[in-house]
């Protein structure tokens, strides 16, 4: 026997070795996936692209009969005719930007739907999680939420470096569909995963995200969760998350939204609430958690928040309410 032979080099791509060899690319796990994401960005960002939208959309796979395209839902710029800015604001989103005081997001429960292993499925240690289109499902699902177009665009900042931007954090979003059903819970849904996914956020602190307008449940104001973690090992673990919050949408795009076809049972429901009696946002009628939005049913809607998180404090949410909480 030659003791010289060479054995054949383990598969590999661009020099990192495969983790699992025996299956496709796409299917090599989150830690491999979030890597060859941060590698392109560096690569596009060498050559002078952006590292948002083309970034993101080399890494994730192309999802099929996602409905609305990324670009019109994702542009976050409606047309001049029919466009409608909503005069809310919340105090954070403007925060950072104008040499405003800084508050931190306030801490909030993840619901009982969170999918992040800590109530049951985990949708974080699914390969494909990484993705800026939540709106079709991956893996084995195939499913599709149908809805009016929404861009979510989360700046977070940095409280203990001062309020700049967070950069290379890793963001996880999730929310309701049309019907206000919760994929890999929900009963009509619990074989999808859709509108859930995970972003690392780029040198200017941002996060996007293209989805649907989410609807509005028996219960609840209308929102979108989301939990923070600090860098792109721990997102498999939830208890690493620095900050767990939820975006509370305005009652003008609610109201234009819920007035189209699919979004009937919000109506009834939105008449129920205020945000002064949701069990989430009604200590202080979400001052720092109410997105700016623009735009309009014919062209989508975008949703901005600034979302200052602060390290040097114990996170103290995440955790499902008591009385059944969402």
């Amino acid at each position: 026997m030659n003791n010289h032979e060479r054995h054949p080099a383990p598969p590999s791509y661009r020099g990192r070795e495969l983790p699992r060899p025996e299956d496709e690319l796409q299917d090599q796990g989150l830690g491999f996936d979030v890597v060859t994401l941060l590698d392109r960005r560096k690569l596009l960002g060498a050559a002078g692209l952006g590292l948002l939208g083309l970034g993101l959309a080399s890494c994730a796979a192309p999802e099929a009969g996602s409905g609305a395209s990324s670009s019109q839902a994702s542009s976050g710029t409606a047309s001049a005719s029919g466009t409608t800015a909503d005069a809310a604001t919340a105090s954070g989103s403007a925060a950072g930007m104008d040499g405003a005081e800084l508050t931190e997001i306030p801490d909030e429960t993840a619901g009982p739907y969170p999918g992040d292993g800590s109530n049951g499925p985990d949708v974080l240690e699914q390969s494909g999680i990484v993705r800026s289109d939540l709106r079709s499902s991956f893996g084995e699902s195939s499913g599709t939420a149908e809805g009016v177009p929404m861009t979510l665009e989360l700046t977070i900042l940095d409280l203990a470096a001062g309020g700049g931007a967070f950069k290379d954090v890793a963001v996880y979003v999730w929310h309701c569909d049309r019907d206000g059903n919760y994929s890999m819970y929900s009963e009509a849904v619990a074989d999808q995963n859709y509108l859930r996914g995970v972003q690392i956020v780029n040198e200017d602190g941002v996060v996007r995200y293209t989805s649907i307008f989410p609807a509005c449940y028996s219960g609840r104001w209308p929102h979108i969760h989301f939990e923070v973690y600090p860098d792109r090992d721990s997102i498999t673990d939830h208890t690493q998350a620095i900050a767990t919050s939820q975006v509370a949408l305005p009652q003008s795009a609610c109201d234009a939204v819920y007035a189209t076809a699919g979004y009937e049972r919000s109506v009834s429901n939105l008449a129920q609430v205020s945000l002064d009696s949701d069990n989430v946002f009604g200590d202080d009628a979400g001052a720092h958690q109410l997105g700016a939005t623009s735009g309009s049913v014919a062209d989508g809607y975008s949703v901005r928040l600034t979302v200052p998180v602060d390290t040097r404090t114990e996170p103290t949410g995440g955790a499902a309410p008591a009385g059944g909480g969402q």
